[in-house]
Formats: C-alpha cells, sequence, structure tokens
C-alpha cells in the first residue's frame, strides 16, 4: 500500500503531465482525477445513471457517455445545475482516487488534481504538494497552440481557474517549466530523491 501522496497541480498549459510522465518514468505512481472523470462519465460509466437522473437524457451522447458539450452549455449559464454536477461527480472520482491511491503499489503517488488550489478536500489528502509553474504569457501561447483556442478564449479558461499566486501560496515544490524539458531533469531528480525519503520515513513511522 502507498500511503505517501504528493498533490500535482498546476494551471491549463503548465506542463503538468511532462512532468508527471519523467516521475513515474522514475517509479512514482500516477492517480489522475481527470482521467477517472472520463472513466465514470464514459458509457456505461458509474456516475452515468445518477448525472442523467437529475439533467436528463439530453446529456448523453448516442452511445450512453456523456455529451460534454451539452453539459458545459447546461452548467454555463446555472450556477444550480453546475453544484448539482459537482454534488454528484466529485466525490466518486475522491473515492476512486482514494482507493486507488491506497492500492498503488509505488513508493509514493502522484495525485494530479487541476484544481486542487479550489478543492480542500483534496489538499488535506496530501503530504505535500507540488505545483507546475510557468509565466502566464507562457501557459496563453501553450494552451492556443495546444486547442486552437483563439487568446480570448484560452483567457477565459485561464482566468476562471485559481491564479498563479493562489497555486503557489499553497506549495510545498514548484517546478518552474519555462523552457526545454532538459531543463527539468535536474530539479525532477532532486524532488523525486526526497520524496523517496519522505515517503521511507512515513511508512516507517506507520509501522
Amino acid at each position: 500500500m502507498s500511503a505517501y501522496v504528493v498533490g500535482l497541480t498546476g494551471g491549463i498549459g503548465s506542463g503538468k503531465s511532462t512532468v508527471a510522465n519523467w516521475l513515474v518514468e522514475h517509479g512514482a505512481g500516477l492517480v489522475d482525477t481527470d482521467a477517472i472523470a472520463h472513466e465514470l462519465t464514459a458509457a456505461g460509466g458509474a456516475a452515468m445513471p445518477a448525472l442523467i437522473a437529475a439533467f436528463g437524457v439530453g446529456i448523453a451522447s448516442a452511445d450512453g457517455a456523456l455529451d460534454r458539450a451539452a453539459m458545459r452549455r447546461r452548467v454555463f449559464a446555472d450556477p444550480a445545475a453546475r453544484r448539482q454536477l459537482e454534488a454528484i461527480l466529485h466525490p466518486q472520482i475522491r473515492a476512486v482516487a482514494d482507493q486507488r491511491c491506497h492500492a498503488d503499489p509505488a513508493p509514493y503517488v502522484l495525485l494530479a488534481v487541476p484544481l486542487l488550489v479550489e478543492s480542500g478536500a483534496y489538499q488535506q489528502r496530501c503530504d505535500r504538494i507540488m505545483v507546475v509553474d510557468c509565466p502566464v504569457e507562457m501557459q496563453l501561447a501553450r494552451v492556443m497552440q495546444r486547442s486552437g483556442l483563439s487568446a480570448v478564449e484560452a483567457q477565459a479558461i485561464i482566468a476562471a481557474q485559481a491564479t498563479r499566486e493562489q497555486r503557489l501560496a499553497i506549495a510545498d515544490d514548484i517546478v518552474l517549466n519555462a523552457a526545454r524539458l532538459e531543463d527539468l531533469r535536474a530539479p525532477l531528480a532532486n524532488l523525486h530523491a526526497n520524496y523517496l525519503v519522505l515517503a521511507a520515513e512515513k511508512a516507517k513511522a506507520n509501522h
């Protein structure tokens, strides 16, 4: 059982997956709440019956998966609908994430949560919090390049998330991802070594 959990977060386009992939290649476990959300809302996903009961069949596509565009339109205009969606999905995501963190045999687990700052419930589950950071103009360029969105659309997504300052305020460890992958290797190797030591100390204390 892996009990040492490193919360991994960062704004959209900051390069969280690049950092996660490197650490996983070197032995870390990974539990990704975005991936869990997709599983729960896929065709036959565990959250779909409750979502259809709450919002009607119009939010499901022909194959029975969540129609994300329809759901986005629904909650975008209606804060109460957004809260209802979150009340159904978030506890299920947290339950699966908890279960996978405990079951992972790796020495420590990265718990990837894009909205870690906004969600106090996840912060309490983490032994440490790592924030992947980059300048906002670089974040904007990456989001536009990756998604094909306009600058205005990309800025709106960034503005809807926690600010860079709010994220940095909860960080135990900050990874500045402003250049090439080569420049990340040394700081990531140091963090990985530190997490292995901390995880071993916690495991010893628990026995």
